[in-house]
């Protein structure tokens, strides 16, 4: 259950983010329609991350006898929890900036950190 959990969360990372980079490239070059079909499927994507993730969280919090336990040697997890929440908001402010033909660059600074910093957590399993 462990492993299937995990699978789906480590491609869904891959895959939300590529398509991230497809509705902003569409909604830059003009092309409304595409681009909000992707960006839809994008969002459902935000909904698979997240599940998956809170699966992974829930199938380990049941091996530790108290919450205290569980927090402390999994820190590293929760932290890149926060952190995905966070690097989920980015890309919609950048979306939205995107939209409404406003200027992206310092968010795309910010988004370009979270995103190392979330895969970094994700695949070193501190």
């Amino acid at each position: 259950m462990y492993n299937m959990f995990y699978q789906s969360h480590a491609g869904s990372w891959a895959i939300m983010i590529l398509l991230f980079l497809l509705a902003y490239f569409l909604f830059r070059w003009r092309k409304p329609k595409g681009s909000k079909i992707v960006y839809m499927i994008v969002r459902l994507f935000y909904v698979i991350m997240l599940a998956s993730g809170i699966g992974l969280l829930v199938l380990r919090f049941g091996s530790y006898n108290n919450f205290g336990d569980f927090v402390s040697a999994n820190w590293s997890f929760l932290i890149k929890g926060v952190l995905a929440i966070m690097l989920i908001g980015i890309m919609e402010v950048i979306m939205g900036k995107t939209k409404r033909v406003e200027q992206t660059g310092s968010v795309w600074i910010v988004f370009i950190v979270l995103t190392a910093v979330v895969v970094t957590l994700g695949y070193l399993k501190l």
